[in-house]
């Protein structure tokens, strides 16, 4: 069996970027396994602009972005292989993995970093009535077709959900002559950066149907309709508050889910609110030697963030290759009101340098309010902020001696303002 001192799984953003960070720490014994044709993950196949002014500080497309770190792996000669699914992680470190040129193998490693990314959720996920006709697609899926493979996918469009992904492709759409009739999405506030709001939707006088749901999907071979009413607080039709409109396509943009069935196969301990894995300030996991980044941790906002946390992890797995990890004594972090998670779920106060990041997302929109971090009971330290939003990840960044002080838990709150 050959043995790697780091097996990375996935070569997307963030596994590219620890495998250049793991090299620049001193591993040189590094092996990167793709499941696709090329390197660079789902950025190949997002071709607009807004990558990488935090990363390189110039704004990039998502391939001109990948190709960025895909020239650093092959200046470094780290190996990679492409074509190879990882269909098997064991709790020994061990990892089986197919691929047309090999056939099948296995392999062991000293540490693994999970880079995995996510996948979309289905129209099965919230199940649309309706028929099961050509023309449903998920954005993700309608977005490789037109970018990397040249097929439209329809001609008047209908899409449910305001993720980030399926308001690029409202604009995408329009811009290869579809008709976008308009979007719908069942929360009261849009789930997309205020950014594509404005450059996907509003510039192109696309309507955003807020609190609203697709009732029913018309067609028998193919869509011929859609139909979509107004929600209540319960997320229930409200009668007599039905459009509908005449498509041949529904694309879903309706979240994303970090893909984690190797994780779990592994019996790593997940968090059920990210359904990704718990880590500590290293992204170690539960299992002692496996990391996770990026979007398989916890979905992210940026690709930016997530090459920030794969150059993170790739540091972490350079430091317990050299034995330079300790465990000791953790601190939890608990989200408390308002708050929907919080990454690292648990802290090591003697592995941290100077700081630690702390990321999280708010479970509904906020005005005004007060983000309070309690030591403890003590509170450590208010924030003000005008505005929050469950779509956009929030962070703060806690000196290590604050941290080094508290005993048992970290926690991290929504206060609104007392009338």
């Amino acid at each position: 069996m050959k043995h790697f001192e780091l097996i990375i799984i996935g070569g997307g953003s963030a596994g590219l970027s620890a495998a250049v960070s793991a090299f620049e720490n001193g591993v040189r014994d590094i092996l990167v396994l793709e499941r696709d044709k090329e390197l660079g993950g789902i950025l190949q196949q997002c071709i607009h602009n807004g990558f990488g002014v935090h990363t390189f500080k110039e704004e990039l497309s998502g391939p001109s972005f990948a190709e960025r770190f895909i020239n650093l792996v092959k200046e470094k000669h780290i190996s990679y292989k492409l074509n190879a699914m990882v269909i098997h992680l064991n709790d020994d470190k061990t990892l089986e993995y197919v691929s047309p040129e090999e056939g099948y193998n296995v392999i062991k490693a000293s540490a693994i970093i999970l880079a995995m990314g996510c996948r979309e959720r289905t129209r099965g996920a919230i199940a649309v009535p309706g028929y099961r006709p050509a023309g449903v697609w998920s954005a993700g899926t309608a977005q490789r077709y037109i970018n990397m493979e040249g097929f439209m996918v329809g001609k008047k469009i209908f899409i449910l959900g305001s993720g980030d992904i399926g308001l690029i492709m409202a604009r995408r759409l329009t811009l290869e002559g579809a008709e976008v009739k308009g979007v719908a999405e069942i929360m009261p506030y849009s789930n997309g950066l205020p950014r594509n709001i404005k450059q996907c939707l509003e510039d192109f006088n696309i309507p955003l149907f807020l609190s609203h749901t697709i009732t029913k999907i018309d067609g028998l071979d193919r869509v011929s309709g859609v139909t979509i009413a107004q929600v209540d607080e319960s997320m229930r039709p409200i009668p007599n508050t039905e459009k509908t409109f005449d498509v041949d396509t529904v694309l879903f943009s309706i979240g994303l889910i970090p893909e984690n069935a190797l994780s779990e196969e592994a019996n790593i301990e997940m968090d059920p609110k990210t359904r990704g894995p718990k880590v500590d300030e290293s992204y170690q996991t539960s299992l002692n030697g496996v990391f996770a980044c990026g979007n398989v941790l916890h979905v992210h906002d940026l690709v930016d963030f997530v090459a920030e946390e794969g150059r993170k992890a790739g540091i972490a797995a350079a430091k317990y290759i050299n034995s330079q990890l300790e465990e000791g004594r953790f601190v939890n972090t608990l989200a408390k009101k308002g708050i929907g998670y919080i990454v690292p779920q648990r802290i090591h106060p003697v592995n941290l340098d100077k700081t630690i990041e702390l990321m999280f997302r708010v479970t509904k929109q906020y005005k005004n309010v007060e983000i309070v971090i309690k030591n403890d009971d003590e509170v450590l330290r208010v924030i003000k902020k005008k505005h929050l939003a469950p779509a956009e990840m929030e962070k703060v960044i806690l000196k290590a001696s604050d941290v080094a002080l508290c005993q048992q838990t970290l926690t991290i709150e929504v206060v609104e303002e007392v009338a």
